[in-house]
């Protein structure tokens, strides 16, 4: 077993170079979410359940463009091990149309339909009319970031994830600056509550969006080729669309299903006190969560390489230790975060909210299931969206992704919630259901040794 550990040497060295800036992007992506609950909370129990309601949709947005990022990174990373920049180019065009179709459309329904599209998805008035106040502002901000998750996602896929690092770090320091000013009227401005977080969402996107474009066409390291980007060609949108669309499609049915949790705590008695502790338990959650994935994104990027690189023979054994390291990874990161949400996150934070009994009540019932479930999460979750994908075995690694939620754990927690009224515990425990299903099957594909191929290079498709 401890064999496995052993690896070239720099081995660890490159893999904390690449997890390190991935995780703080993502600690940053989600410390955003966390500054809007804060500040938004400090105002209530009413506009936290509101934005909490408009954050419904916009979840499945972003992972439609995590989509694309995670979906155009598979021949990215294949292509970098190759070095074909050419290849790069024409993936990061197609990848930009996508991204910025999607941005639009979600943008207008947004912004011209607010009420109507926020009532899909609760039954309180008070907590849709907030909703709709937040949403027809924010949607905006999605077209902006559109451009910009695709131009992070192309450096990350080549093994530059420090490049979004730092456009991301600037765009929270904006947000965060703005909403402190616009949400509670300081230096001089209007008082805007809710609108105001939308608002400072919106022009921090607009910022971040404006830097990439500017070290897109300053960067030496990796040149645009404006022939290839704007007009990428038949053969390659093909080849996009074999290995890139099934991730595309994985990210965005996840994230529909996913937000049919909190559209079902929406329509349950009491779902005020639910979606506000529903509300911060998610942002504590993916938080605690940023190192996980960072470890799923790193192994992506180096199963990707070694594959591109011609040295196949060498991926069975690196996806395992991958694995490995995220189970163990997942074991001490659920144990620590167990002791600070009773000790720590339970006592001091949630006063800070605003919330009554009962919403803290479920809050900690929600994180003790999550943290409780981190090491069987983190394993399935870097099999699945690291190594199979890396791999190039993208239609079954969608297939394992997306059975479990939509044949068991939604079911589980429609059932327990709307049908026999059960409880927010049932639904929880529905949720965290599909996490074990996920595991097994996904630990079944690992170790055919099905799952390797090269999605470069034309050849028949295994199943």
């Amino acid at each position: 077993m401890l064999t496995l550990f052993r690896r070239e040497r720099g081995f660890y060295r490159k893999l904390l170079a690449l997890a390190l800036p991935i995780l703080l992007q993502n600690l940053i992506t989600n410390s955003l979410g966390l500054v809007d609950t804060f500040m938004v909370g400090t105002m209530g129990q009413l506009p936290l359940a509101g934005v909490t309601l408009a954050n419904i949709p916009v979840f499945v947005v972003q992972l439609m463009m995590f989509g694309i990022q995670s979906g155009s990174s598979v021949l990215i990373s294949q292509y970098r091990g190759k070095g074909d920049m050419g290849a790069i180019n024409r993936v990061m065009g197609i990848g930009m149309y996508a991204a910025g179709a999607i941005g639009l459309a979600f943008a207008l329904v947004m912004g011209f339909l607010p009420s109507q599209f926020m009532s899909l998805f609760g039954d309180d008035p008070q907590v849709v009319a907030v909703a709709a106040r937040y949403a027809r502002i924010v949607g905006w901000s999605y077209f902006f970031d559109s451009f910009v998750q695709v131009y992070n996602g192309v450096h990350r896929a080549m093994g530059n994830p420090s490049r979004g690092l730092y456009i991301l770090g600037v765009s929270m320091a904006c947000n965060t600056f703005l909403n402190w000013v616009l949400i509670f009227g300081n230096l001089g401005a209007p008082r805007l509550g809710v609108e105001g977080a939308a608002l400072a969402t919106l022009l921090a996107r607009a910022l971040s969006c404006a830097m990439a474009v500017a070290w897109a066409v300053r960067d030496r390291g990796f040149r645009l080729d404006p022939a290839l980007l704007f007009h990428p060609g038949g053969e390659m949108l093909r080849r996009f669309v074999r290995f890139s669309t099934p991730v595309m499609c994985n990210e965005t049915f996840w994230g529909l299903g996913s937000s049919l949790f909190p559209t079902i705590m929406g329509h349950m008695a009491g779902s005020e006190e639910i979606l506000a502790a529903y509300a911060l338990a998610g942002n504590i959650t993916n938080l605690c969560t940023v190192g996980m994935f960072a470890i799923a994104g790193s192994a992506a990027i180096l199963v990707g390489q070694e594959i591109g690189s011609g040295n196949a023979d060498k991926v069975y054994s690196l996806g395992a230790l991958l694995n490995a390291l995220a189970f163990l990874f997942g074991l001490a990161a659920g144990a620590v975060f167990l002791v600070l949400l009773y000790f720590v996150v339970a006592p001091a934070l949630y006063p800070v909210f605003q919330l009554s009994a009962g919403a803290r009540s479920i809050c900690t019932l929600m994180l003790t299931m999550v943290f409780a479930m981190m090491p069987l999460r983190s394993l399935e979750c870097t099999n699945i969206v690291g190594v199979l994908r890396g791999g190039g075995d993208v239609k079954m690694a969608t297939l394992i992704d997306l059975t479990p939620l939509w044949a068991v754990a939604l079911p589980i927690a429609a059932v327990s919630g709307l049908v026999l009224q059960a409880g927010i515990f049932w639904v929880y425990l529905g949720m965290m259901s599909e996490n074990v299903v996920k595991a097994v099957l996904g630990l079944w594909r690992f170790r055919s040794g099905k799952w390797i191929r090269d999605v470069t290079v034309a050849g028949p498709e295994r199943s």
